[in-house]
């Protein structure tokens, strides 16, 4: 079975093309797309080469970011499904309406193609329902509550390392979450209602005082969709260093700009913040698992969150660490400390083929 992966971001679509079950990657490419238009656009183009080079998809998973109260598992992709998936793009205006769109221009370029949906907030659904809840009135709509996000790359680690025991796995990126699990199991995680919330991110905020927001609302002026551009946009990294979101350029920069060498203090003591607060659900922590773009290639940030985190007994090997070791802790170290690469297009993959057997639809 050739299985199509689909991951549409807010100005990106990531597509890898598999020979399942044997997951063999055949094709994958990162395509620019700006807007939601331009995110069919990409779809197309995509398909249009599989097909003049005669390796259209049999199958195709969409990665949606957000499933909502009832979708906790893949689903295959139907009428209902879709229509349901448009009343959640209310909760995330962002992701949701690029995503549809996506599944649409895949679903009229290979209409012969089955379609499964895999959901970012699937692997948090088990958690423990006071990690879920709200400290809000019980008449507050019941949909709003935590839900997790980074799913897919939160199971590929715990599948890839068959983790045991009390685990964290930081998932550090433009977009950062960290989640705790337990043999293998969701416990918490630090994102929230929406991927806005949790630690700080390369345009996000992460956690805010609510109030900031009333204040904004009620003596700036600020307009919802001002707000949204400037908790989605403007924030985090990009609006701490006042520059870029990309933590290669601030660390270049972070030498001779104060405001760039700001931006990455406070991302690593955000960083080491959250996972102490995970650490004390988990009860303690035996492994520390780095994954996502700046988990996976910056070892200084990865250094720098290790040693606020000393107190628990992590020691990393600087020279494992620089070289992004699998395994960079010390061999004393209370704490295993890994890098993983994760490939959350090959966990679409795998649910597409768990869900329609290992034989072409």
């Amino acid at each position: 079975m050739r299985v199509l992966a689909l991951d549409s971001g807010s100005s990106s679509l990531k597509y890898a093309l598999f020979d399942m079950p044997a997951e063999r990657r055949i094709d994958a490419a990162t395509l620019e797309a700006a807007n939601v238009g331009s995110q069919r656009s990409a779809v197309q183009d995509a398909l249009a080469k599989m097909r003049a080079q005669h390796r259209l998809p049999d199958a195709i998973g969409h990665r949606l970011v957000f499933g909502g109260l009832h979708h906790t598992k893949p689903e295959r992709v139907g009428r209902a499904l879709m229509e349901d998936l448009e009343r959640l793009c209310a909760i995330d205006p962002v992701h949701m309406p690029a995503a549809l769109a996506t599944m649409r221009a895949a679903q009229e370029a290979v209409p012969e193609a089955a379609a499964v949906a895999c959901f970012d907030s699937a692997f948090h659904c088990d958690m423990p329902e006071v990690a879920h809840r709200y400290p809000l009135p019980s008449s507050i709509d019941p949909a709003i509550r935590r839900y997790g996000y980074h799913g897919l790359s939160y199971e590929y680690v715990v599948a890839t390392l068959g983790l045991r025991g009390r685990a964290i796995i930081a998932h550090l990126g433009n977009g950062a979450s960290m989640a705790a699990t337990r043999d293998g199991r969701p416990v918490d995680t630090t994102m929230g209602f929406t991927p806005l919330g949790g630690m700080m991110m390369g345009t996000r905020p992460g956690d805010l005082d609510p109030g900031v927001l009333v204040y904004l609302l009620r003596n700036v002026a600020y307009t919802p969709a001002m707000l949204s551009k400037l908790l989605h946009e403007e924030s985090g990294l990009r609006g701490v260093s006042g520059s870029t979101a990309d933590m290669r350029e601030l660390l270049l920069q972070a030498p001779h700009d104060t405001m760039a060498q700001a931006a990455i203090d406070l991302f690593v003591y955000d960083a080491a913040k959250q996972l102490g607060g995970l650490v004390a659900v988990l009860g303690g922590v035996e492994t520390l698992v780095f994954t996502g773009g700046i988990g996976e290639h910056a070892w200084q940030i990865r250094k720098s969150i290790c040693d606020m985190c000393a107190y628990l007994g992590v020691v990393v090997d600087p020279v494992r660490n620089e070289q992004h070791a699998a395994v960079i802790s010390q061999e004393d170290s209370r704490v295993v400390v890994r890098v993983v690469k994760t490939d959350e297009s090959l966990m679409i993959a795998r649910h597409v083929v768990a869900m329609l057997g290992d034989t072409s639809p």
